[in-house]
């Protein structure tokens, strides 16, 4: 009996051994069909954990959850083999984190990554030239959109045969979503991207907004919002080494073409990516981010092979200036804190174009076949190469000094959420204390009339100042901006900022009066209060003299009354962000 059982073992032992080394095939459903198709979501997953456990050199991690129910995945390439999140965080190797499938239908980078991780594997080449780089990739990191797969909802796209839907199982766009974090998918992507602290960051996309000769574009973060010795590198070193890296691979490529409906030689302005998106989400923490946007209307194969060209340029260039980028990355918040007052607000440079040299084709309007309108016509027969503006600077039109500390009154607990999400560091007062701040009230907004996000946005806010001793309690929250994250402290809590915590609806209810008065009664307390303060009732009167609508609406009046007295309540429109000097 105890030779049978152990003749039993032998032979699962010899059939575990043989399916071991069984070679799995590694190519892929988008070679297999000539550059025509992309694979479901789980067979990319699928993929990557074969290479997983094919391969010492990748690991691979579920991280968080996202709106669809399932964890994100995270896949890494170290050369000196299987890894953790600990050891990642903690090492000085040349990091790069490539995001795919934010928008599933923009599949390109899904194939082109799985290609890349594959035959880095399988180059010892490749392996060797990337020793002391810690690649990772988020195969799908819209998960719900990559199940909603389909056939028909991008319109005017050249291939795949099938894809996956914009938005998430919540219907969300999730490249709107980094810096208000309304989806799991965010939290767990600023989990992840805390862990591995890039030093580059790439996003791969597909757009189309115009025809032109070109099948690939970039949008590297804006320079000038980067700002100090990080923007100028990313502008001066980084932008055109990766271009002539492409050039020598004779692939032609130009900065993402911003504009719709009419024909790019008039020149445009380069995309100001604020932190609602990916790169700038991530250029609040000094990585140097780049979005690659291929054109939709160029074949599949082109695109995915072009998309993946441009990863290995970038991650050459990040491996060869590694050193220089991580010193620019820990300087820039030194950089940030010496020049004591920070921008929030842009505009176009148009005084200050770039010239470049445009491939596109020859744009005209001719009649339409459909409708009673004319309509947009390129003529591929007619390509041209022409000098045009690019727009691709900005200044900056409002800048704040930056305080040595804002402080969060409690209770505010999605904002406290995503604090911690983002790795900003506070503490909590111990006790109750009296202190002079700065004390932020709304003076003007607008707000959106349809909905964006989940969101109706504010913009155009204003805000009056005024400095006053103010009774703060224990447990409110203390957060000095002289921390690796002062670029998001200010970017969220300052409410003038376009995409603030109060621009995105997160401070709504201090909006809205929680108490009043009826004038029948407040008429006598009205009268008695002009008796008792001389200089409010001579501003009321100069105001009746000087404001016509004013002095023709009763209505108007009392209220203004009503808010010079102790009765109007101090909450109304008063941010519950301080901030110390």
């Amino acid at each position: 009996m105890k030779k049978i059982t152990s003749l039993f073992f032998i032979i699962i032992l010899v059939a575990c051994s043989s399916k071991k080394d069984e070679k799995i095939d590694f190519t892929t459903l988008f070679e297999k069909s000539n550059g025509t198709e992309t694979p479901e979501y789980k067979d990319v997953i699928s993929f990557y954990k074969k290479l997983h456990q094919s391969y010492n050199e990748i690991s691979l991690f579920e991280i968080g959850e996202t709106d669809s129910g399932k964890p994100l995945h995270l896949i890494v390439f170290n050369s000196d083999g299987k890894t953790n999140l600990d050891e990642i965080k903690k090492s000085t190797k040349n990091k790069v984190l490539i995001n795919n499938g934010i928008h599933p239908g923009e599949s390109d980078g899904i194939d082109a990554s799985m290609l890349l991780f594959r035959d880095i594997v399988q180059n010892d080449s490749l392996k060797k030239s990337y020793s002391n780089s810690l690649i990772a990739v988020i195969p799908v990191y819209n998960i719900g959109g990559s199940l909603n797969r389909n056939s028909h909802t991008r319109a005017n796209q050249n291939g795949p045969k099938e894809y996956g839907f914009r938005g998430n199982s919540r219907n969300y766009d999730l490249n709107r979503d980094f810096i208000k974090q309304d989806t799991k998918n965010a939290a767990a992507f600023a989990e992840i991207f805390h862990t591995i602290d890039p030093d580059i960051f790439i996003d791969n996309h597909v757009s189309n907004g115009a025809d032109y000769q070109y099948a690939i574009t970039h949008l590297f973060t804006q320079h000038n919002k980067l700002g100090g010795n990080l923007g100028e590198f990313l502008e001066n070193e980084m932008r055109p080494k990766i271009e002539e890296s492409l050039a020598k691979k004779q692939i032609d490529i130009t900065p993402y073409v911003n504009v719709w409906g009419t024909t790019p030689e008039k020149g445009w302005s380069q995309f100001f990516d604020s932190p609602r998106y990916s790169t700038g989400y991530t250029t609040l923490f000094n990585t140097l981010g780049l979005m690659v946007e291929t054109h939709m209307l160029k074949p599949y194969k082109t695109r995915v092979t072009q998309t993946y060209e441009l990863l290995l340029s970038t991650i050459n260039f990040s491996q060869e200036n590694s050193t220089t980028i991580k010193k620019l990355r820990e300087n820039s918040i030194n950089e940030i804190l010496a020049k004591k007052t920070y921008p929030i607000k842009f505009k176009v440079d148009k005084g200050n174009p770039t010239k470049i040299n445009f491939k596109g084709y020859e744009g005209t309007y001719i009649p339409s076949k459909i409708t009673s309108g004319s309509r947009l016509f390129y003529d591929k027969s007619k390509p041209y190469t022409k000098e045009i503006n690019y727009y691709n600077n900005f200044v900056s039109t409002k800048e704040i000094k930056i305080p040595k500390a804002y402080i969060l009154q409690q209770g505010w607990h999605k904002i406290v959420e995503r604090l911690k999400n983002n790795n900003i560091k506070f503490v909590r007062l111990k006790s109750d204390t009296l202190i002079n701040v700065e004390v932020h009230h709304i003076n003007s907004y607008e707000t959106s009339k349809t909905a964006y996000e989940g969101h109706y946005l504010h913009y155009n806010t204003n805000i009056k100042k005024t400095k006053k001793e103010v009774h703060l309690k224990k447990g409110d929250i203390y957060i000095s901006t002289n921390q690796k994250g002062i670029r998001y402290i200010i970017e969220t809590l300052e409410p003038e900022a376009k995409d603030s915590f109060f621009n995105w609806n997160f401070f709504d209810t201090i909006l809205q009066q929680k108490e009043g008065y009826s004038a029948y009664v407040f008429e006598d307390i009205a009268e008695q209060f002009l008796k008792e303060n001389p200089l409010a009732e001579k501003q009321f009167k100069e105001k009746l003299k000087s404001d016509k609508e004013f002095a023709e609406n009763p209505q108007k009046q009392l209220y203004w009354i009503y808010k010079q007295t102790p009765h109007y309540e101090k909450a109304h429109l008063q941010l519950p962000i301080y901030k110390i000097h």
